[in-house]
């Protein structure tokens, strides 16, 4: 996670260095401010340029809105957070997959194991009636015996996938494979 947000913050500052380059003599005033709230305030109001096209390619893993919040809070006024809308069927098959954009795709998926599931051990594969395959990510094992059960895969805010069996009291972590 830390990973995603220096690298959103790499992008937002290598888009930020055009405009900084082109106002140099800002930035010397404001580095001669001895006072720091001063000094702060004088850097708040250098203006940024739009990100040029290449830098806007570059989908963030976090969204910048959800990293940059915190900090911009205090300096500009809230802007809305986008509508998301209801994920569509075909969304359904992508579900786990590695992704460009998270806040599009669904939160959960249901299927079923077709036949008998014995449990699992850690980094088993479990194979869903829907063609998906997902591994387990935590290293956790468990026995059960039950016949084709009801799953249900859910993904957390922090974007881990957990795996919720009919029948079954533990909910390892997985990942999805296929």
């Amino acid at each position: 996670m830390k990973k995603k947000a220096i690298s959103v913050l790499a992008v937002s500052a290598l888009a930020a260095a055009p405009a900084l380059a082109q106002d140099g003599g800002a930035l010397q005033r404001c580095r001669a401010i001895a006072e720091a709230p001063a000094r702060l305030a004088c850097y708040d109001a250098i203006p940024l340029a739009a990100p040029a096209a290449p830098a806007a390619a570059v989908a963030p893993a976090v969204p910048a809105a959800v990293v940059a919040a915190p900090v911009a809070a205090a300096a500009a006024p809230a802007v809305p957070a986008p509508v998301v809308a209801a994920a569509a069927p075909a969304a359904s098959s992508q579900f786990g997959l590695d992704r460009r954009n998270p806040a599009a795709e669904s939160q959960q998926v249901e299927s079923q194991i077709v036949g008998t599931f014995e449990g699992w051990d850690a980094r088993s594969l479990i194979k869903l009636a829907n063609g998906q395959v997902w591994q387990i990510d935590d290293g956790t094992s468990a026995s059960y015996a039950l016949q084709s059960p009801k799953v249900k895969i859910s993904r957390t805010m922090l974007g881990a996938y957990y795996l919720e069996i009919e029948g079954a009291k533990r909910m390892p972590r997985v990942r999805r494979v296929q």
